[in-house]
C-alpha cells in the first residue's frame, strides 16, 4: 500500500498529490470535541452562518492533518490548542476556491510572549540591534510562532479588532511568493490595480493621519510598514468590518473580494 502510494504521488506531481490529499481529508467526519471546543471558546463560531461554519471545519481537517504543532518552553500541546489555532486561520481560508497555507510548515506555540532579538537598520544608514516581547511571528519558511495566552484572548473577544492567529497567518498569505510587501497573491493580474489603489491610499491616509497626533483604526503598527498595514487590516476586516468599512470602504471592498467573505453579513 505504502509502494502503490507513492507511485500515485510520483505520477500526479507534488502539487496535484497535496490536493488529492486535502480534498480526502475534508471528507473526514468532524469530531464532535472539536465543535464543543469551538463553541465553548471562540464567540466568533456561532456568529458564521452555516456554509461558512461547514466550510470552516473543512479547512481545519486540512490545516490540523498536515501541520505539526510543536509547544516551546516546556509548553504542552494540547487538541483545544490546535482547535482553536486552526480554527482563527481558517477564516482566512473561506473562499470558495481557496486552498490551505501552500508554504506552512509548523506552528510554534509558547507559554507566554517571548523575546526577539534582531537586528534592524535605524533609517541613518546604519544597523542596531533589537529587542522586542513579541505576541507571534511569521517566516517566510513556514513557521508561525504565537503566544498562546494571546491565542485565547483573540478568540475570546472577536470584537475588538485584535487577534494575534489572524494577524500572523495574514502575514502567511502574503509571504507565499516571497518577502511580505502587503499585496499577497491575488490569483489573477488584474486584481491588482485595484488592490493597489484601495491599498495604497488607505495606507497613505493612515500613515498622515498618525503622524499628525490623530487616532486611526488602523494604529500606529499598521502604519509602520505596507506588510504590518495589510495583516492590522485583516484583524479589522474579521472582527469589526463595520468601523473598517465606514473608515475604508475600498480596503473593505478589495479585503472581501480577496477573502471571499463578507463579514457585515454575519
Amino acid at each position: 500500500m505504502l509502494a502503490l502510494t507513492a507511485l500515485v504521488g510520483v505520477f500526479l506531481g507534488p502539487a496535484a498529490w497535496r490536493r488529492l490529499r486535502q480534498a480526502r481529508w475534508r471528507q473526514q467526519p468532524f469530531p464532535t470535541t472539536w465543535r464543543r471546543i469551538l463553541r465553548r471558546r471562540w464567540p466568533l463560531y456561532a456568529r458564521l452562518p452555516p456554509n461558512l461554519q461547514a466550510r470552516l471545519r473543512r479547512q481545519m481537517l486540512v490545516l490540523l492533518a498536515e501541520t505539526p504543532f510543536v509547544g516551546c518552553n516546556g509548553l504542552a500541546v494540547t487538541t483545544e490548542m490546535r482547535v482553536l489555532v486552526a480554527a482563527q486561520a481558517a477564516l482566512l481560508r473561506l473562499r470558495d476556491d481557496a486552498g490551505s497555507f501552500p508554504n506552512l510548515r509548523e506552528v510554534l506555540l509558547y507559554p507566554a510572549a517571548f523575546v526577539v532579538d534582531r537586528t534592524v537598520p535605524d533609517g541613518a544608514g546604519l544597523w542596531r540591534s533589537e529587542r522586542r516581547v513579541q505576541s507571534g511571528e511569521s517566516w517566510q519558511r513556514g513557521q508561525v510562532i504565537l503566544s498562546w495566552p494571546d491565542v485565547l484572548a483573540g478568540a475570546a473577544d472577536p470584537a475588538d479588532g485584535e487577534n494575534v492567529v489572524i494577524h500572523e497567518f495574514a502575514h502567511q498569505l502574503d509571504q507565499q511568493r516571497g518577502a511580505a510587501t502587503g499585496a499577497p497573491f491575488l490569483g489573477h493580474r488584474d486584481r491588482y490595480p485595484g488592490w493597489a489603489a484601495a491599498f495604497g491610499t488607505a495606507f497613505a491616509e493612515t500613515r498622515q493621519r498618525e503622524a499628525a497626533g490623530q487616532r486611526t483604526l488602523i494604529g500606529a503598527y499598521g502604519a509602520s510598514a505596507p506588510a504590518e498595514f495589510f495583516a492590522v487590516a485583516s484583524e479589522r476586516f474579521f472582527e469589526c468590518p463595520a468601523a473598517l468599512a465606514q473608515a475604508h470602504p475600498a480596503l473593505y471592498h478589495v479585503l472581501s473580494v480577496y477573502y471571499g467573505v463578507d463579514p457585515l453579513a454575519w
